[in-house]
This record gives C-alpha cells, structure tokens and sequence, in this order.
C-alpha cells in the first residue's frame, strides 16, 4: 500500500521495516510486543536487524526437507502469543526452497497478534510469478542489486526501499528537513531523504525496457537456470533441499560434507580449485556449514552454465581421485589450489603436472583466469589484522 526509499540497502530495509513494526505495536498499546521469530533458513542478516530493533530472537528450526517446521513454528507462536511481534522469513528460503506452507505461516502469525516481515532478498524468483502482498506479508524489502540490476558491493552505492501494507504507513521513516514517509514517522535511516536516487534510474529502466513479460521471464529464467545446474550436477555431489516435487527455487545447496571423511576434502578446497577453472566460488558455507551455495541468476548464458558444470564435474574426479588412493590425501591439486603463474615458473614439487594444476580443462587454453595469489590461511589473517593505511603522520 505504501513504498519508502529511504534505505540505503536491503539490511537499512530490514531495520526500518522492523522499526515500522515495533511503532505499529507501541501505536496500539502491546509494547510488550517484541519477540521475533526467525526460521533458520532465513537471510543472515535478518538476527543483526532484530538485535538493532531491540527485539527478542527466538529461532525456528527446519524440517529434514529444508521448509520451516511447521510444528516448533505453532508451538513458539503460541508460547509468544502475548509479546510476538513479528516473524522473519525468506521467500523463497536461503535453503533454496519455496515453502508451500507460506500462507499457512502469515496466518498463524497473524492468529497470535505478530506482523510479517518478508524478506526480499530472492525477489529475482517472485518477480511476475507472485506477490508478497498476497502470501500475507506486512513488509517487505527489495534488494535492487540482485533483482532490479544496481551494481553489487563495492561499499554503495545501494537500495533497498521498502514496502508496506496500510497499517504499517504511518510509521515509514521521515526525514528532518524534507517531508517524506509516514505521518508519524519512527525516524530517519539514511541522511538523504530518498536514500541514493541517482542510482534508481538503472532499475527504472530495467523495468520499463524488459516490461512486465521481459521481468517475468528474467524470474523463469533464474529458477531454470538453477534447475539446469542442479540436474547436471546432482549425481556428483548431493543436493541438500528441494521441494516436494523435486525442484529448486532459484538456488541451490550442494552438500560437500561427506567429502571431508572420504578425501580429506572440505568446501573451501573446492571453492579454491575453482579459481584455477577461471571461476569465482559460489556463496560457501552459508546457510549451511561445509557446503556450496549455487545461484546462477538469470544472467548467465547456456555456454556459461555448461562450463561451470564441467568444471565441478571435473573437480569431483579430482576427488575421486584422493578417495581411490591415486592422488595423494593431503598433497594435491585441491589443497594447494589456487595455482598462480609466479607457481608456474619456479621448481615444481607438487606430484602432479603443471598441466593438470593449470589447464585442467582445454578451454582454459584460450581464456585463463590467472589468480593473483596462491592459498592464505583465511583464519589466520581474520584474526590478525593488518592496517595496510599510510601512517597518521604522513597526513600532517
């Protein structure tokens, strides 16, 4: 019913529509209202947002099939049902499903007195197939950098504008020089009364050149795309979730867990080895520890989707190889990947060729990705930081 540009991105969206929620409750007199369920297939910063908003969290587990269990969700609704504000959820999830039971969901939120706050960040799998409005969502928030083309990262600029039903209106955030949002506005989130407007023309005029079927065929597209690559690579590594027919949303999770008992193998292995092939790694261990990630978006043609087939197909024989005892278990292509050119040059004491550590694969002949730097211990460097800034005294 009502939209706010307002936040600066999508985890800004998150807090102002949490805070919309909260003003919304206050309004009525339920201040005791500020427990927020969270499914643990929701998008991750989802806690971060609640924690800012001075919610209480309460997770809600998943079933074996990746969808929120309906069961812990009914019982912890109910338990809360004096002091819930709102729920959290993913559609489709970060699991890479979409829940069938949505609607069920809102409506039990509804029944115990909370709000719906929809997470937008996998709108690239709604857009022209279905409306949040209509699953029962309060708000919702959109990531303009996945779904509607802004540039990713980087630092910014971003988007990520909200939108409310009717009740939740008054409360849109304002701003203290120009007259935006609601009529009694819980704030302001971005110094800009609009947040970062130069940059909504590239999704304005992605929308008006694609039109209402050139966006829904960008959605088809995205969740054909994440088919495709999980029907071409399901026999070589375990898919963790799809729905009940089968099928994946618009991303989906390989489970490479069992590789670390067979091989030694652990997902940060291959997300390395995949530097060599030319290709930065899927998301990696997030949502689930051990695992890989995979969306592909609409973006990338057929050509593109094969070669990155090939290349996990391949790496999974690399694998393989470890597992039959033909490759060593702890001195291999995966553990010492990536293989940067300066490693090319100098002695070769690796028992395998250089060939097979940087050109696994023809194609890589005629487009090589040459990664700047070999394997850093990632621990190591998170926990020791390095200020690579010039000293304050060179700023006298």
């Amino acid at each position: 019913d009502a939209v706010c540009l307002q936040p600066n991105a999508g985890s800004q969206g998150e807090y102002a529509g949490l805070r919309c929620i909260m003003e919304y409750h206050k309004s009525r007199g339920e201040t005791q209202r500020n427990v927020c369920l969270i499914p643990i297939s929701a998008h991750g910063t989802n806690p971060a947002s609640a924690a800012m908003s001075k919610m209480k969290i309460v997770i809600v587990q998943c079933d074996a099939k990746g969808n929120v269990d309906m069961v812990d969700l009914k019982a912890k609704a109910e338990e809360h049902s004096h002091d819930l504000a709102a729920i959290m959820i993913t559609y489709p999830s970060t699991h890479g499903v979409f829940e069938a039971t949505i609607k069920e969901i809102t409506k039990l939120i509804h029944d115990n007195g909370g709000q719906v706050y929809l997470d937008g960040a996998n709108m690239n799998a709604q857009v022209g197939l279905c409306r949040p409005g209509d699953m029962g969502a309060d708000v919702c928030h959109l990531n303009l950098h996945k779904t509607f083309a802004i540039p990713h990262g980087g630092g910014g600029p971003g988007m990520g504008p909200i939108g409310v039903k009717s009740q939740l209106a008054p409360f849109l955030p304002g701003h203290p020089t120009i007259k935006t949002g609601g009529e009694t506005p819980f704030g302001t989130v971005s110094a800009g009364p609009w947040g970062s407007p130069s940059i909504l023309p590239i999704s304005y005029a992605y929308i008006e050149m694609l039109g209402a079927e050139g966006v829904r065929k960008s959605t088809q597209v995205a969740i054909l795309a994440a088919n495709y690559l999980r029907m071409k690579l399901k026999d070589a590594y375990p898919v963790l979730y799809t729905s009940e027919n089968g099928f994946c949303a618009h991303e989906f999770i390989l489970d490479l867990r069992p590789l670390k008992a067979k091989a030694g193998i652990e997902a940060e292995d291959v997300a390395k080895r995949l530097m060599d092939y030319g290709f930065h790694a899927p998301t990696m261990s997030f949502p689930v520890a051990g695992t890989l990630m995979i969306e592909p978006t609409e973006s990338e043609a057929l050509f593109e989707l094969d070669r990155f087939a090939e290349a996990m197909l391949l790496i999974r024989e690399e694998i393989r190889e470890i597992e039959e005892g033909k490759a060593d278990r702890t001195n291999n292509v995966l553990h010492n990947a990536p293989h940067t050119s300066k490693l090319l040059v100098g002695e070769w004491d690796y028992p395998y060729s250089r060939e097979k550590a940087v050109f696994p694969t023809p194609w890589l002949r005629d487009n090589k990705y040459w990664p700047t730097c070999g394997r850093i211990d990632n621990v190591f460097g998170d926990r020791n930081f390095a200020c690579s800034c010039a000293p304050v005294e060179s700023y006298a």
